[in-house]
Parts: C-alpha cells; structure tokens; sequence
C-alpha cells in the first residue's frame, strides 16, 4: 500500500474549491492500493488532518508528519491545488528537490501556464490562434484611448495569474476600464486584457491516460451571466453540455490543438484548455493544469462521459506519476 499526500487549500482566492477537489480525490482513492493523507497547505501551516479533523503538523524539512509518535512518509504527492503554490510551479519544485513523485506537470511548464501572458506567447509560434491583448503591471500608465485602440470594446480585464474567474471583468466602456482594472489587480500585479471573442466557448480536458496522451470529450460552456465567471463555474449559472454541440470536425479540430499544446509544452497530467471558437477558428484562452476535480467540476464530467470513473482517473494520474 502507497501513501499518498493529497494536498489542497492553498494561498490564493480558489482555497475553498481546493479543499472541495482534495476531498473529492481523498473520498474516490482507491482504498485496496493507496493510504490517502489530506494535507491542508495554508500560509499560516501545513498540516494533516486526519479523519476526525485533528491536525498533526507536517515537517517542511522531508515533508514527512509525526502521529503518536510514528513519522509518517509519502511515495507520492497529488496535487490538487488550485492557484499558488500548487499550479504555479512552487510545489512542484519542492516535491523536486525532495525526491517525491507528484501527479501535476513539472514545475517549469506549472509556472507557464500560470502565466497567461507567457503561455499565449510560447503558443503563438505552434499556430495556435489567441484574442487580441494589450498587457499592464501594476504603477504602469492607464491609457484607456491606447487599451480601446487596442482589443476594441467589449473586452474582458482578467489577472494575468489568477483562475476561477477571480477578478475578471467584462468592460464594455471605456469609462468602466479603470474600475475593472483595480479588481484585477486586487487578484494579481499583471493584467492581461484581451479583445471580445463573440462565439462557442468549449473547454478540452487532455490527460495521458495509461501511458497515452488522450483528448477527453468536449464540454460547450453556455453561461447565463455576460461570461464564465464564479457563479456561472460554481453556483449552476451555466450548462455545460458534454459533449459539446460542434461538428465531428470542429471536435477533431480543437482536440488536434489543445493535443499540440500539451506535447509542446512536455505536459504531465491533467490539463484542461479553454478555447472560443470564431468563424470556425478554435482561440485559446488558457490552461489549467489543476482542474478542479469536484464531482460537477469538467475535467470530472468529461472522463465520466469518456466511461472513466473518478476512481480509474486518479489511480491512473498516481500510477504514472509513480512510473
């Protein structure tokens, strides 16, 4: 029997779907092959909390835990962070240094696609088509005319590294720019701001999956609210219609991408990718490299409607990450 550290929580905004995705992972581990530890990583601690809530802290020095008197070790790490320090890079580097297998992608391609700027860029050259951007640090000169001239009204003001939808507004004045701005920069110092892609959104899970790189079904993202933000992810303002409501072709179309994206950023793991169709052009937007894994969360919907359970899908991300 393995022991496996499932980490979660976090230091971000996304802390409490973390814990839901952690837990959900915790409940579905496959209890014939794998010991499943709940570790919270907070700002304030790092702890294990065993199955009656008690907190026994962990040892950063190996990251080992001691209870009743007996150390306790992890073969591997799975990782179900959402936002820093778990899909930035900062774990992964840790768990690195330790010598311990972790589920997510390697740290370097975790702090890439972090950065929505910097990921976009790294794509451009694989023919990977992506919004109009204009890109701001915080103190840096706010010229509404230049921003306009730009990407055009509507356009969306998001965080640059930030997920969950978490300080993303959808602007369509001017004279609302600075406003939304400001809530990006209460999630992040680097604001990406990108024009209004009018079309299918759909978001594309690709996982290896037993030793196979494979392109789940596609989710049709339809949101009530102007676009996919908090309440339409997580409080049921939206459908997501797996699989989604595009041609054979089109389905082949953007699974060939987000597939190409994967291998040339030497992914591991989980990844899902948000893209918005245009005229028949598949745009990307993002990539997640920590999904949530709640049972409503995509990721989740897609492997169900591609017949794999939540158990056979985090065996699989641990068996490979031990491989």
């Amino acid at each position: 029997m393995k022991n496996i550290a499932i980490i979660m929580g976090g230091y971000s905004s996304e802390y409490k779907i973390s814990l839901i995705s952690g837990n959900v992972v915790y409940q579905f581990l496959d209890k014939t092959k794998f010991n499943g530890f709940r570790i919270h990583i907070f700002k304030e601690k790092w702890v294990y909390v065993d199955a009656n809530d008690s907190e026994f802290p962990i040892d950063r020095n190996d990251f080992s835990v001691t209870v009743d008197g007996k150390k306790i070790t992890f073969d591997c790490v799975f990782n179900a962070i959402h936002g820093t320090p778990g899909e930035d890079g900062l774990m992964q580097a840790y768990f690195e240094l330790l010598g311990i297998p972790q589920t997510a992608c390697d740290y370097y391609q975790a702090a890439l696609t972090f950065n929505k700027r910097d990921l976009l860029s790294v794509l451009k050259p694989y023919g990977i088509k992506t919004a109009t951007s204009y890109y701001l640090n915080k103190g840096d000169l706010i010229d509404t005319n230049a921003i306009v001239e730009k990407v055009g009204l509507p356009c969306f003001v998001k965080p640059n590294k930030a997920g969950s939808s978490f300080g993303i507004s959808k602007v369509k004045t001017a004279a609302e720019l600075p406003i939304a701005i400001e809530v990006a920069y209460k999630e992040d110092n680097e604001i990406i701001i990108e024009s209004f892609l009018d079309g299918t959104e759909v978001s594309v899970g690709v996982i290896n999956y037993k030793g196979e790189i494979t392109v789940l079904p596609i989710t049709e993202i339809v949101s009530e609210n102007d676009f996919f933000d908090y309440e339409a992810k997580y409080l049921g303002k939206s459908q997501e219609i797996t699989p989604a409501r595009i041609s054979d072709e089109m389905t082949q179309k953007v699974g060939e991408i987000a597939k190409r994206a994967y291998k040339a950023l030497k992914m591991k793991g989980f990844s899902r990718s948000e893209f918005i169709i245009v005229d028949g052009e598949p745009h990307m937007l993002e990539m997640n490299t920590i999904p949530g894994l709640t049972t409503e969360s995509l990721l989740p919907q897609q492997a169900k409607e591609a017949g794999i359970s939540l158990e056979d899908l985090f065996s699989n991300a641990i068996e490979l990450a031990l491989a």
